[in-house]
């Protein structure tokens, strides 16, 4: 059993002892703390409200009538929105006006996980600062419930028809063109909420044809959720064999995109974000921002655009806030993560469909030579389990000394860029262990420095 607890939110396995995984204990421990933080941020607001959605996961109606239960104890009033993609409650908290937002999903860890990740009255994912109150308050019960006569209501509601009506109004997606290219697009939604909206969302775009792979969204994932291309060769075939023009592959909370070429072959979930900047960066001149853990790509794109190109610590808030500062276009993260202010500051896979098939219908190209017109980079990603005992920022300082001839970034972690490549560790904040990401001009060279760095990480350790 594993309960993880950062600024961002509380992820663990449903099940096991209270403290030492996501038990209904823990989710009203984490959800009251949350709620007592809601009424402090307007201490005269008598009920404010707070928006409830959750992905298909299993455990997702329990944790659910758990959260919202105590969120109605502690005096607030809920709108519940059910089945919903991340970026959907996003959205439902500014239009609603809100003060918050709770969302119900771990994302693309396995199906026994689940998570509550929290939003600030900006439907923005709450501060660093926030963060820790939370956690504190809930370390030491500092909470208290309404009386009888102020407990909280809850209503209903059906927010994806109007998350895709604000997709369709951007400027920048030409439906029109979408419409005139009778795309053929295969999915793969892991049977989650992607899984009935991406069918509505491509319907509303004027996509001629769609091929659904597991679009049930009842929470028993097909494969690993997460859209690496080792878990996508089913789709793959599938859009190839279908004669689809392209294939598009969402996480069960549908924050991130992958694209499938026509031929079967992986876009790259790097590229995502590249090809999407470089569509607005073609109408719209600007800046973009993206991860330390990110492709040069993109950098490059913004360059030839005449923009500046800023990177930021990993992790949405951290991006969201360096896009603020350099008044960013757009940007978003190298997990195929699509952050459009023109939006809302979230990472959006439903944005970053219509824009793509915008970008695809307009290029007169097939998706793969698309991706073939983008600089060619590749990124090995790696990971090293943690055990007990082992000091990880230690490690990561002996790593810093060890290469300070070379540029060295230590805002998350240590980056070091060597002339035609680099490499990041980092302590994932989600998951036991330590990520190392390599990027160099070729798979050979991306792995060779990964397995380099790990040799050496392996015998600090």
């Amino acid at each position: 059993m594993t309960l993880i607890k950062s600024i961002s939110g509380i992820r663990g396995t449903i099940g096991g002892q209270p403290g030492e995984g996501l038990t209904p204990l823990d989710i009203v421990k984490f959800t009251s703390a949350y709620g007592t933080w809601v009424r402090k941020q307007q201490p005269s607001l008598q009920r404010p409200r707070v928006i409830v959605g959750r992905d298909a996961r299993i455990s997702g109606e329990m944790v659910k009538q758990i959260v919202i239960g105590t969120l109605t104890g502690l005096g607030i009033d809920v709108t519940d929105i059910d089945l919903a993609t991340t970026p959907t409650v996003e959205i439902a908290v500014t239009k609603e006006k809100a003060q918050g937002g709770i969302i119900l999903t771990a994302s693309h860890n396995p199906k026994q996980w689940n998570a509550l990740k929290l939003l600030n009255n900006k439907g923005e994912f709450i501060s660093d600062k926030d963060g820790k109150d939370i956690l504190s308050m809930a370390e030491n019960d500092q909470y208290g419930y309404a009386e009888v006569d102020n407990l909280g209501k809850v209503e209903s509601k059906d927010y994806t028809q109007i998350h895709i009506d604000d997709v369709l109004a951007l400027k920048l997606v030409n439906k029109e063109a979408i419409t005139k290219s009778n795309f053929k697009v295969s999915i793969d939604c892991v049977n989650s909420v992607g899984g009935f909206v991406l069918p509505r969302l491509l319907k509303a775009l004027g996509v001629k044809e769609v091929v659904e792979l597991y679009c049930d969204p009842n929470g028993i994932f097909p494969h690993n959720p997460e859209p690496l291309p080792e878990h996508l060769t089913e789709i793959s075939k599938i859009t190839k064999e279908s004669k689809a023009d392209l294939g598009f592959v969402v996480d069960p909370d549908v924050d991130r995109l992958a694209i499938i070429n026509e031929d079967g072959t992986m876009f790259g979930e790097e590229y995502t974000l590249v090809a999407v900047s470089d569509y607005i960066l073609t109408h719209n001149k600007g800046n973009t921002v993206s991860n330390l853990s990110s492709s040069r790509a993109l950098r490059d794109v913004t360059q030839k655009h005449g923009g500046q190109y800023t990177a930021a610590a990993v992790g949405e808030v951290n991006v969201v806030a360096t896009m603020k500062q350099t008044n960013a276009v757009i940007g978003g993260e190298g997990n195929g993560g699509i952050i459009y202010p023109d939006s809302h500051y979230g990472r959006d896979a439903l944005v970053g469909i219509a824009l793509f098939l915008s970008h695809l219908a307009t290029s007169g190209q097939k998706c793969s030579q698309l991706r073939a017109s983008y600089p060619e980079y590749f990124i090995s990603k790696n990971k090293i389990e943690l055990t007990k005992g082992i000091n990880v920022d230690a490690i990561l300082e002996k790593v810093k000394e060890k290469y300070k001839a070379e540029q060295v970034n230590d805002i998350d972690g240590v980056k070091i860029d060597f002339a035609n490549e680099w490499v990041h560790l980092r302590k994932s904040n989600t998951e036991p262990i330590i990520r190392i990401y390599a990027e160099s001009s070729s798979p050979e060279k991306a792995e060779l420095l990964a397995n380099s760095i790990i040799n050496v990480i392996k015998s600090m350790i």
